[in-house]
């Protein structure tokens, strides 16, 4: 496993399943997030990164999705971290195995039951803030899709969201993307945002990525 240090706060760990996989470890003022937990082999190597990192301890663990490259070094971690995990309420019954994700055959148990929380409400209709992070919901690659955007380092941990290739972004795998105009159409929070850096979980950082949104949606949608 890689680490690497993305900004002044963030780390991305990094590992190899064919693909590049990539989770992210937030370092706060009272310990660290984590951000989504990988694939199954992936546990070792982040339990190994906490460690060293000596920034205090794991406080929660925050998904963008519920898909088992996302959750797969869950139970592992919190058998030695026993925190809270939080993801979207619209992704719990899919991660859970109480809801069929779309586009799929089977129903998938990826996360045990009454492990996750709904991340919480604001007044204005959105997500409040956790920590350092901002959520949105950016529905299509899953119904619950969530991005986090730290401010102070401008940095958007992006999940599926899209993918990315040669510094460029690309749309996130279609055989697992259960609508990909919905997808597309969430891809606006880059817009909106205007990050300097975004992080996806498969492929490299894109630098000011607001950029590049008008040529991907046209590609894509194409």
């Amino acid at each position: 496993m890689k680490a690497s240090k993305i900004s002044e706060h963030i780390w991305s760990l990094k590992s190899w399943m064919g693909i590049p996989v990539h989770v992210w470890v937030v370092v706060e003022e009272d310990g660290v997030v984590l951000v989504d937990a990988g694939a199954g082999f992936m546990a070792k190597g982040i339990l190994k990164f906490l460690d060293q990192l000596s920034a205090g301890p794991l406080q929660r663990i925050l998904l963008t999705h519920g898909h088992s490259d996302h959750t797969g070094s869950l139970e592992k971690i919190r058998s030695k971290h026993h925190v809270p995990v939080l993801a979207h309420g619209l992704e719990i019954p899919y991660m859970e195995g109480n809801m069929l994700y779309p586009g799929r055959k089977k129903l998938e148990y990826n996360v045990p039951p009454d492990t996750t929380q709904p991340l919480s409400a604001d007044k204005a209709g959105g997500l409040e803030q956790v920590g350092s992070l901002i959520p949105y919901l950016t529905p299509g690659h899953s119904p619950g899709h969530t991005v986090y955007y730290h401010e102070q380092d401008d940095v958007l941990l992006a999940g599926d969201l899209f993918t990315s290739k040669k510094g460029r972004l690309r749309p996130p795998m279609r055989m697992f993307t259960a609508d990909m105009a919905e997808a597309v159409r969430s891809a606006g929070i880059v817009r909106e945002l205007k990050p300097e850096l975004l992080a996806v979980c498969h492929g490299k950082i894109v630098s000011h990525p607001a950029e590049q949104l008008d040529v991907y949606v046209r590609e894509t949608a194409n």
